[in-house]
């Protein structure tokens, strides 16, 4: 079942002291810490209770925005808000904080405000009302109507619309950039590349020169390469069909623009929209292909590092693999916690790669390769190709259902079908695409059928 990404509340949040672009100081405090300054610093603790909430909601919600837009980020700065309140919200270093604000927000920190149907904080502009209007929430107006009895999700309403909801007790985790780390290219898979898919389809709309992506599936083709070079020419980036850091921060900067999710007439982020391949994390307890890929990349290398045990394929997360996790997390200087987080399987992409591209030429025999470390989809045309429709054409030899496919090298619908059918076959999740599992299942027919015929 595919997971939401959802926002979440960060353990931690850096402010830069002073407007963006200057040559200011950079601090980075907690998050609870950054609201009680803020509220501290922009409101009076006189104010009615309800008046107060109502505030702490919009401040804690605008500062979610910030993050989880990565306004600023997106941009090249290395900060997640400002202190100037020209373009953000009030914060003063080393400021008191009044006691009854810190309690409010020790009790609402996690909460935010959402437009109903959309997942992203919603951008909840507001202003003094007295010196500063503006279109959102007026400070001073929550005042007047906490007095007339209005509680705080209605004095939000009022500012806001009756659409909107209000996200309580969402968890709190440690903030990481969204770039993955490492250049997104053809053959990658996993949460990353669904983000990357649904952003450029959405820019498509504003920017038709860019070809849309058929397939929002989490596996870079060639589909995919094609959207990220076209976006790449028209703003003037090298354009290599590879994403690294620049461009996916270019990607996500005009993403937050066509959908102008830091403005109040944002259009949102949908639950659909936000649907990715895989958990943020895999731990113990969890099922099924994303599972089954770990083990299968744990025992590649526990074969070829004895330190660590190999375990069986049967996609179930128990204490086989969490002991799995930890010993490989250990052995490559990770936290040994036995979860497998994004450090976790890019480390584990990484050992395996480097496995796969320090075997000799001929290594395998007259047995199937390992899996060549990235997903083969249609329209590619290499030497992995060219194997796996040899392996493919042998196993349809003896399948009568499996079609038979020219060993050309180059991944076309006949190649597709013949994968699609195998996939069938051998109860595995029928895509067309050939990823660590299904390639590692083709390997183990063509090596039976192989050692069956000498």
């Amino acid at each position: 079942m595919a997971q939401i990404n959802y926002p979440y509340i960060p353990s931690y949040i850096t402010v830069h002291l002073g407007p963006p672009g200057s040559n200011a100081e950079n601090v980075t405090v907690p998050f609870t810490d950054y609201i009680k300054n803020v509220a501290s610093s922009e409101l009076y603790p006189t104010w009615p209770e309800s008046a107060l909430r109502a505030n702490i909601y919009a401040i804690i919600t605008y500062a979610l925005n910030r993050i989880y837009t990565e306004h600023y980020r997106s941009q090249g700065y290395d900060f997640d808000i400002t202190s100037s309140t020209q373009y953000d919200q009030a914060f003063v270093k080393n400021r008191d904080i009044f006691e009854n604000i810190s309690r409010i927000v020790d009790d609402i920190f996690n909460n935010y405000v959402v437009r109903q149907g959309n997942i992203e904080p919603f951008f909840t502009q507001f202003c003094n009302g007295t010196t500063v209007t503006c279109p959102g929430l007026s400070q001073w107006g929550t005042v007047t109507l906490a007095n007339q009895g209005l509680t705080p999700y209605e004095i939000l309403q009022y500012y806001y619309g009756d659409n909107i909801n209000i996200v309580q007790n969402a968890p709190v985790m440690d903030v990481q950039e969204t770039y993955p780390g490492t250049p997104l290219q053809i053959g990658d898979a996993g949460n990353d590349v669904k983000i990357l898919q649904t952003q450029l389809n959405r820019i498509t709309q504003n920017y038709p020169a860019i070809p849309t992506i058929e397939d929002v599936d989490g596996i870079f083709g060639v589909s995919t390469q094609n959207a990220v070079r076209k976006f790449q020419e028209i703003f003037n980036l090298p354009q290599t069909g590879v994403v690294d850091k620049s461009t996916w921060y270019k990607i996500k900067r005009y993403y937050n623009g066509v959908k102008q999710l830091g403005e109040l007439l944002s259009e949102g982020v949908t639950a659909e929209e936000a649907e990715v391949p895989f958990g943020r994390t895999l731990s113990r307890g969890d099922q099924g292909t994303p599972v089954r890929i770990i083990q299968y990349y744990l025992n590649v290398i526990g074969y070829f590092n004895p330190d660590l045990d190999l375990l069986p394929i049967d996609g179930v997360f128990g204490a086989g693999t969490e002991n799995a996790v930890k010993a490989f997390q250990s052995f490559y200087g990770l936290p040994a916690d036995g979860v497998v987080g994004r450090n976790t399987w890019n480390r584990m992409e990484t050992i395996y790669q480097q496995i796969i591209d320090s075997l000799a030429p001929g290594y395998s025999g007259s047995k199937a390769k390992l899996y060549p470390g990235y997903y083969l989809t249609p329209g590619m045309e290499n030497d992995d190709v060219r194997d796996l429709q040899t392996y493919l054409a042998l196993i349809g030899r003896y399948y009568a259902q499996m079609p038979e496919i020219p060993v050309t090298g180059y991944f076309g619908s006949q190649t597709e079908n013949a994968v699609r059918t195998f996939q069938q076959l051998f109860g595995l999740p029928v895509n067309g695409v050939v990823g660590p599992i299904t390639w590692n299942t083709i390997a183990q027919q063509y090596d039976f059928l192989v050692q069956s015929e000498q």
